[in-house]
């Protein structure tokens, strides 16, 4: 029932969905030359997200890894931000701060949103709050509920990014708590949360439940809130409206960035390899398992990039020649990558745009529109070039 809903709610939205369907396949490679980076809104000490409520107000939520959470509206960055939780937070290591926010699926009824931040002891904390009750363009600072907190042994791969899938449940992605190498072994730890895709249940009560069907729900040796294992650092994951499908972009060691798919029907429990494998290839003294699940993608360090950034499958309306190619980047390079299927099935990754940014995220508005975050401050829109 849940699902239903969700996926009502994103037709009356505007997008197209149509459930477990496969991956959008074409003939040709988008083209660049259709497609420009216009500045939207800039200014902002170190975004790291760009996101919409769903609420049908059209307005834009840009997150600071500092702590605050501003919103542009009616081309217009408002004076105050919609929350502020730089005293609560860390920042001492590169990779900590404000990392993830999320609308509820029913955000325009119950008001519900939550983030993921580090905080001052530098440990995972993941935070529900509601709108004031009187101000639509504020949150209420007081209505803070900690619903996890996870402990982090190194101050980076935290990993930090939140979204809601088509089922209405909250995903979380979590790295394997940092220094280099994975020293602890979270990643392939099935006790541990770290080095994890977490998928819980948020719609009641101020904690939250396990889904009945996460895949090791039930099993006494594996932490029942995992839905995916086997990850280093997912820097951004999303959902294609269409199909389900889940993208995950994971951050590399030294020498090779990867990209990995989950078609729209899956069961979870899929093991993504870190840290037997950095992409495809060997990375600890142990032999890999059986039974790994393969990234679509992967670039060295080799080609000038150094951080992958996990982007969106493009559903808007605007630019026609990028219908259902899933968009991302490197951090470093600025390269941005077009990945599709072409018709015989088979992934074909193309360079596609080569902005000269440090390409902290992407992001879309509730018409599917495409955004470009420059960890240097400035968002961008995809616009078509005629």
């Amino acid at each position: 029932m849940r699902k239903r809903l969700y996926l009502c709610l994103l037709m009356l939205l505007g997008f197209s969905v149509v459930q477990a369907q496969e991956p959008s396949t074409r003939t040709t490679a988008p083209d660049p030359a259709t497609v420009r980076l216009v500045e939207v809104v800039g200014g902002f000490q170190r975004p790291v997200l760009v996101t919409h409520a769903g609420d049908g107000s059209g307005r834009l939520f840009i997150v600071e890894q500092y702590g605050r959470i501003h919103v542009y509206q009616n081309g217009e960055l408002l004076a105050t931000p919609f929350l502020d939780v730089a005293d609560l937070i860390s920042t001492s290591g590169n990779e900590q701060g404000l990392l993830g926010l999320a609308f509820h699926p029913d955000y325009a009824s119950n008001g519900m949103f939550f983030i993921n931040y580090t905080d001052t002891s530098g440990d995972t904390a993941i935070v529900r709050y509601t709108v004031s009750a009187d101000a639509p363009t504020r949150a209420d600072p007081q209505s803070a509920k900690i619903i996890l907190q996870i402990g982090q042994p190194y101050r980076n791969h935290n990993g930090g990014h939140l979204a809601f899938g088509p089922d209405g449940y909250l995903y979380i992605g979590m790295g394997d708590g940092g220094s280099a190498g994975d020293p602890q072994g979270h990643g392939q730890n099935p006790a541990s949360l770290l080095g994890k895709l977490l998928r819980l249940d948020v719609n009641a009560g101020d904690g939250y439940s396990i889904p009945a069907d996460n895949p090791f729900a039930g099993n006494n040796q594996y932490a029942p809130e995992i839905w995916a294992l086997g990850l280093r650092n997912p820097w951004r994951f999303s959902f294609d409206h269409a199909t389900g499908d889940l993208y995950i972009a994971d951050v590399g060691q030294n020498a090779w960035e990867e990209v990995n798919f989950q078609p729209g029907d899956s069961a979870g429990g899929g093991n993504y390899g870190w840290n037997f494998l950095e992409g495809t290839h060997p990375y600890s003294s142990a032999a890999a398992p059986d039974g790994l699940t393969m990234p679509f993608f992967e670039y060295s360090h080799r080609e000038g990039g150094c951080s992958v950034t996990g982007g969106y499958v493009y559903r808007g309306e605007a630019i026609p020649d990028l219908q259902g190619v899933y968009l991302f980047g490197d951090y470093c390079s600025g390269v941005i990558w077009a990945s599709y299927r072409d018709g015989a099935g088979n992934w074909q990754t193309n360079r596609f745009l080569n902005t000269g940014d440090t390409i902290s995220s992407f992001g879309e508005d509730e018409a599917g529109e495409l955004y470009l975050v420059s960890h240097s401050g400035t968002i961008f829109r995809f616009e078509p070039t005629a």
